[in-house]
């Protein structure tokens, strides 16, 4: 019975290794570390946040995999908004996973 129980819990663990995937809709959303001044034209669609990484799952993923789940994230929010733009903050600081945040836009 223990060895089920550990072998189910290591299968949920592992489970959560994935990160996330860019969505089709979301492949041309540009990101920018740019002036806001660069966004006087285009369409303000609020404030979006990507995050991937839990404190179990840092320690079977790269922090580069970590950082393209987030950008995925970030960019997947973004085109549910109407974006296709995001004005990045400056990168937030966490030792087990990648959050960015950012303005997202509607730029012509």
């Amino acid at each position: 019975m223990q060895k089920r129980t550990f072998t189910l819990f290591c299968l949920l663990l592992l489970s959560g290794c994935e990160t996330t995937r860019l969505q089709p809709q979301s492949e041309d959303v540009r990101l920018r570390w740019d002036s806001a001044k660069q966004f006087k034209t285009c369409e303000e669609k609020g404030v979006v946040t990507g995050s991937e990484g839990s404190w179990y799952s840092f320690w079977f993923i790269s922090n580069e995999d970590l950082t393209e789940g987030a950008i995925n994230n970030l960019k997947n929010k973004a085109s549910e908004r109407g974006a296709n733009t995001v004005n990045l903050y400056s990168p937030q600081s966490f030792s087990t996973s990648v959050t960015l945040m950012g303005n997202a836009y509607h730029c012509p």
